[in-house]
């Protein structure tokens, strides 16, 4: 089932995500909604903040991005066929130089800005089955990990912008959140208006 994504401005998505157990009411289809909504909405990554859960977990597919020109050979190899559920999810260290790509966010539609991040993550998660992993990813794999993570934190990529672009997207912003946008996926709007 395609469920409605959150716009910004809600404030589950400022919430830092809860833990879960495997006894999480319906958490088979939790995740598979969670699939069926990001690919509706050509997303690479969906968290459950951003369905209106404030929990720690988050799916990624990397997939869309394995055929950019841009990238190395091992670099797509990389990202082909990536797809994960995260659950619980803590990243235990960041690395390397920083660096510059340009990030959009499902919840943020028709924003999207360069952002800096880290290079490489060390990363502790539970996948569906709740069986431990603890990974080092990099790249554009490392990421997408981080902007979805950042979601379980209650952190959106906007936040890491200079004050000069967070003022000069104030208006759009704004716009997003009372739903005056054109999106072809479900939006749940905080800010719109009733009775529209």
């Amino acid at each position: 089932m395609t469920l409605p994504i959150i716009a910004y401005g809600d404030p589950v998505l400022r919430k830092v995500g809860e833990d879960i157990d495997k006894d999480y009411p319906n958490l088979k289809e939790l995740i598979s909604n969670m699939w069926e909504t990001m690919y509706n909405a050509s997303g690479v990554g969906l968290a459950a903040p951003q369905i209106g859960l404030p929990i720690r977990l988050f799916v990624v597919d990397t997939t869309p991005f394995s055929d950019d020109e841009d990238l190395t050979k091992e670099e797509q190899k990389q990202l082909n066929g990536f797809k994960q559920v995260f659950i619980n999810a803590h990243i235990e260290e960041e690395s390397g130089e920083e660096w510059l790509f340009n990030e959009g966010c499902l919840s943020i539609p028709d924003i999207r800005e360069d952002v800096n991040r880290k290079e490489r993550i060390k990363i502790n998660y539970l996948d569906d089955t709740f069986k431990e992993h603890v990974e080092i990813y990099d790249g554009l794999l490392a990421r997408v990990i981080q902007h979805e993570y950042d979601h379980i934190e209650g952190i959106l990529f906007t936040d890491k912008l200079s004050s000069l672009k967070k003022r000069l997207l104030k208006g759009r912003l704004a716009n997003i959140s009372k739903g005056k946008i054109n999106v072809d996926y479900r939006m749940r709007f905080p800010n719109q208006k009733k009775g529209r």
